[in-house]
This record gives structure tokens, C-alpha cells and sequence, in this order.
């Protein structure tokens, strides 16, 4: 079974909310791939849409959207995710994972398409005894 951690970006004011996905949620998550907009109820917001924008796995290596697929590869980069140039022109291999979410997949990003009835900070607030994060 598959345990994920979610930060939620709420485009609207710019915060970021971390959420742990655990249970059928997260096996409902597998296999959706960058770009998909997904439930919120996956991630505890009911009514919402979320668009998923990226990940990474245990190692911290980064999910990339131009690469299909579960599976880490290594690609020789440029530019772009993953990968910055230190001198024009210089090129490098670096691992990367795939657009997919796997079991291996450890954090999942995501940004609010659609808002529901009720305020993020009403369904995403700590228990009681917690402090707030931002």
C-alpha cells in the first residue's frame, strides 16, 4: 500500500498545505500521471479540483512530464527540471523519474483548479494541540 504526501497550493493566496494521503486515497492515486486534474476528496477537499504538477520519490529525484511512465531513468539534460547549466551550452545526465505516480512516488504537488463551498484553511486547519505550518 501506497502512503503519499500532498502539498496543496492554493493559487488564490499563494500558501501551501501538507497533506498525508494514506489508504484507498492514495491507491486511488496511482497511475495518474502530471497534468492530470484529479478529486480533491483524495486529499481531504471535498468539491475541489486539483491539478497534479509534479512529485518526487524517496531519493528526491523529480518527476518529469516529458518522460512516460513509472520508471527512473537517466537523460541526458540541457535545461529544465532537473538539471541547471552551469556554462552555455553544457549538457549532463541526471536521473529522473517518470510522469506517472508509483508506489515508489513519495511527495506529490499539486495546485487548486477549482475551489468548492467551503474555505482551504477550514479543511485543511491542524487537529487540535497542532500547530499551523506555512
Amino acid at each position: 500500500m501506497a502512503d503519499f504526501k500532498a502539498i496543496v497550493n492554493d493559487v488564490k493566496t499563494g500558501k501551501s498545505y501538507n497533506v498525508a494521503v494514506t489508504g484507498h486515497h492514495a491507491n486511488s492515486l496511482d497511475g495518474k500521471n502530471i497534468g492530470e486534474i484529479v478529486d480533491g476528496i483524495f486529499v481531504g477537499l471535498p468539491g475541489y479540483k486539483l491539478k497534479i504538477t509534479g512529485g518526487s520519490d524517496r531519493n528526491g529525484t523529480p518527476m518529469r512530464a516529458d518522460l512516460p511512465g513509472k520508471k527512473r531513468g537517466r537523460l541526458l539534460l540541457a535545461d529544465g527540471l532537473g538539471f541547471r547549466e552551469r556554462e552555455p551550452g553544457q549538457r549532463k545526465r541526471v536521473a529522473a523519474r517518470g510522469s506517472a505516480i508509483s508506489s515508489e512516488t513519495v511527495q506529490i504537488n499539486m495546485a487548486i483548479t477549482e475551489y468548492g463551498p467551503k474555505s482551504v484553511e477550514d479543511l485543511l486547519a491542524a487537529p487540535e494541540g497542532e500547530e499551523k505550518k506555512e
